[in-house]
C-alpha cells in the first residue's frame, strides 16, 4: 500500500509530500480543486504515458514518487526476475519528466521500462474511475470477474495448454492441406525437374575436377612441349644431370689434396640427387600428358550440362543443385504419402480437440459454481445499496472453444420485479451501474490481494442511505490489510473514512496552486458540515457532521 506520495512541479502542484495510511481514507474538495491532478500523478507511477505539458509552467522538470509497503504481498519474484533490489517495507516508484519531453522511470532507484513499471503498478494499485463502469459492456471483463471469483487459474491454465495444442495442430493441418494442394498443381513440373537433376547423377567436387582436366587438355601441346624440353635438358645425351655428376667426381678427386672442396662436393651431390629425382618425375609426366580430342569433347559436354543446370536453377555449385534435387524428392514423397500424413494429423486434431473440450468442461463447471455464489452475493450487496427488488444473474451459454474456454458470459440485471432481466449495461442507470461495479470490486478485492484500491467519485448519482451503504462497503474492504481511498463529494462517505484529506486550489502571486492536507478532527467536522450545507455552515450542519463522524 502507498505510505508516502511526493509530487513536485506537476500541473498546479508546486510540491506535495503526503503520508498515507492503511484502511479506508477519503479525499474531498471542490470540483476543479485538483483531485484529478493527484490521480494523474499516481497514474504516471503506474506506467501511464506522460505529456511534457503536465510540467508546471516555468519549470524544467517534475518528479512524482511514492513509497509502498509490500510486506504483506509476495512480489519478490518480479524483482528477482528483473534484477531490482527488493525491500518489502519500502518499495519506491519514481517518474521524472522534463520540459524537453524526456521521461524516465525508476523502481528502487533502478531505471526501468514503462512496461515493467506498468506490470508492477497493476499489482499495487487499482484505480476505479467512472469510465471503468464502461467495462460492464465488455464480455471479457465479465468473464474475468467470474474466473477471479471461481479461483480457476489452474483449470484455465490446463485448458489454455490443451487449446494451444489443438490450435497448433489445426494450423499444421491447414498448412499441410495448402502445401499438398500447391504441390499437386506443380507435381508434373516438379517431377520433370527431379528427373532432370536425378538423371544428371551429379557428384560434389565433380565440376572442379572436370574444369581442371579440361584446362590441361586444352593446353596439352604447350604442356608436352615444355615437358619435352625440360626432359631433354635433364636426361639428354649431354644432360645437366650428367654434367653435375662429372663435376662432383672431379671435386672428389681433389678432396684429399684440397680439403676445402669437400663441403662443396657434398652440396653439389645433393643438387645432383634432387635434379635426378626431378628429371625422373618430368619423364613420368611427359608420358602421362596426351591430347585426347574425344575425352575433351566428353568433358566439355558434361560441363555444358552442369553449367546449363546451374543457370536454369540460379545456383553456382553442384552442391546447391543436389540440395534442390533432394528437396524435390522430399516434396514428391510428401505428395505420394499425403493421404497418410493427412490422416495422421486429422486423428491428432481430433484427439487434441477432445482434450481441449474436456478441459473446457472442467472450466465451465468451476464457472457455473462461482456464478451461483456471485448471484447470491450481488443480491445481498445490492439490496442495501437502494435496489430492493434487484435480480442479478450470471448467464453462461456454450460457444465454440476459444482462447478462454467454451463459455459466453453475460451479467443480466433487473431493478424491478416486473422487468425482465437484460444485460446490465443496457438496462441499468448510471447510479445502478456504479453500485453494481462497487459490489463486484468488493467481491474481487477479497480474491485478488491488491494493496491499494482508489475509487474516483464512484458515488456519482447516489445519496442518503445508499451513499452510507456504499461507504460501509468501502470501509469493509479497507479493513482486510488493504488500503482503500475514495474521492467523494458525499458527506456520508467522507464521514466513514479513518483518514480524511482535503484538496484545495488557491490563487497566489506565483499563480494557481493545488494543495492537499490531512484534516484534524475539528477540520473534518468543518469540511463535512460544509459538504452538508454549502458555504454558509450552520450550527445544525456542524452538529450533523459530528453525528455522522460518531456513527
Amino acid at each position: 500500500m502507498i505510505k508516502q506520495l511526493y509530487i513536485k512541479n506537476f500541473t498546479l502542484i508546486d510540491e506535495l509530500n503526503m503520508q498515507l495510511h492503511p484502511g479506508f481514507s477519503v479525499i474531498t474538495g471542490e470540483t476543479g480543486a485538483g483531485k484529478s491532478i493527484i490521480l494523474g500523478a499516481i497514474g504516471l507511477l503506474l506506467g501511464q504515458r506522460a505529456d511534457s505539458k503536465s510540467i508546471k509552467a516555468g519549470k524544467e522538470r517534475c518528479t512524482i514518487e511514492a513509497h509502498f509497503d509490500l510486506s504483506r504481498y509476495d512480489l519478490s519474484q518480479l524483482f528477482l526476475d528483473n534484477d531490482i533490489d527488493y525491500d518489502p517495507t519500502d518499495c519506491i516508484l519514481r517518474r521524472e519528466l522534463t520540459a524537453a519531453g524526456k521521461s524516465r522511470a525508476f523502481i528502487n532507484d533502478t531505471p526501468v521500462s514503462l512496461q515493467l513499471m506498468r506490470e508492477l503498478g497493476e499489482k499495487l494499485v487499482d484505480v476505479h474511475s467512472q469510465h471503468q463502469n464502461l467495462l460492464l459492456n465488455k464480455a471479457d471483463f465479465q468473464l474475468s470477474v467470474v474466473d477471479i471469483l471461481a479461483s480457476d487459474s489452474q483449470q484455465l491454465a490446463d485448458y489454455r495448454k490443451a487449446y494451444t495444442q489443438y490450435r497448433d495442430t489445426l494450423e499444421a493441418l491447414e498448412q499441410l492441406k495448402a502445401s499438398i494442394a500447391q504441390n499437386r498443381q506443380n507435381e508434373d513440373y516438379m517431377r520433370f525437374q527431379y528427373d532432370e537433376l536425378s538423371s544428371a547423377k551429379l557428384q560434389v567436387g565433380e565440376q572442379e575436377q572436370l574444369e581442371a582436366e579440361s584446362e590441361t587438355l586444352n593446353h596439352a601441346e604447350e604442356i608436352k612441349s615444355a615437358l619435352y624440353e625440360a626432359d631433354n635438358t635433364l636426361n639428354g645425351d649431354d644432360s645437366m644431370v650428367q654434367h653435375i655428376r662429372l663435376t662432383v667426381n672431379s671435386l672428389r678427386n681433389i678432396e684429399k689434396v684440397f680439403p676445402a672442396v669437400g663441403e662443396l662436393a657434398e652440396r653439389m651431390e645433393s643438387c645432383h640427387i634432387e635434379l635426378k629425382d626431378i628429371a625422373q618425375e618430368i619423364s613420368s609426366q611427359l608420358d602421362s600428358v596426351d591430347f585426347d580430342p574425344a575425352r575433351l569433347d566428353a568433358i566439355n559436354d558434361r560441363l555444358d550440362r552442369i553449367y546449363t543446370l546451374q543457370q536454369k536453377y540460379h545456383v553456382e555449385t553442384i552442391a546447391e543443385l543436389i540440395d534442390i534435387e533432394q528437396k524435390l524428392h522430399q516434396q514428391l514423397s510428401q505428395i505420394e504419402n499425403s493421404d497418410d500424413a493427412l490422416l495422421q494429423l486429422q486423428q491428432q486434431l481430433e484427439q487434441t480437440r477432445k482434450l481441449a473440450e474436456q478441459k473446457a468442461s472442467a472450466l465451465t463447471r468451476c464457472r457455473q459454481q462461482a456464478a451461483k455464489t456471485i448471484e447470491q452475493q450481488m443480491q445481498q450487496r445490492l439490496i442495501p445499496l437502494g435496489i430492493p427488488n434487484v435480480r442479478f444473474k450470471v448467464s453462461i451459454e456454450p460457444k465454440p472453444i476459444g482462447s478462454d474456454g467454451a463459455d459466453k458470459v453475460a451479467f443480466l440485471f433487473s431493478a424491478n420485479k416486473s422487468t425482465p432481466m437484460q444485460p446490465v449495461a443496457q438496462v441499468a442507470s448510471g447510479g445502478e451501474i456504479a453500485r453494481v461495479m462497487l459490489s463486484l470490486k468488493a467481491m474481487i478485492s477479497g480474491a485478488v490481494k491488491l494493496p491499494t484500491i482508489i475509487f474516483d467519485e464512484i458515488d456519482t448519482g447516489v445519496s442518503g442511505k445508499t451513499a452510507e451503504s456504499m461507504a460501509l462497503i468501502m470501509q469493509e474492504m479497507g479493513s482486510h490489510d488493504r488500503q482503500v481511498i475514495s474521492i467523494t463529494h458525499l458527506p456520508q462517505i467522507a464521514a466513514r473514512g479513518a483518514n480524511h484529506y482535503k484538496v484545495e486550489k488557491t490563487e497566489t502571486p506565483q499563480g494557481t496552486q493545488s494543495t492537499m492536507t490531512e484534516l484534524t478532527t475539528e477540520q473534518r467536522i468543518e469540511e463535512i458540515a460544509q459538504m452538508l450545507s454549502g458555504a454558509n455552515v450552520s450550527e445544525a450542519a456542524l452538529q450533523n457532521a459530528r453525528e455522522l463522524l460518531m456513527s
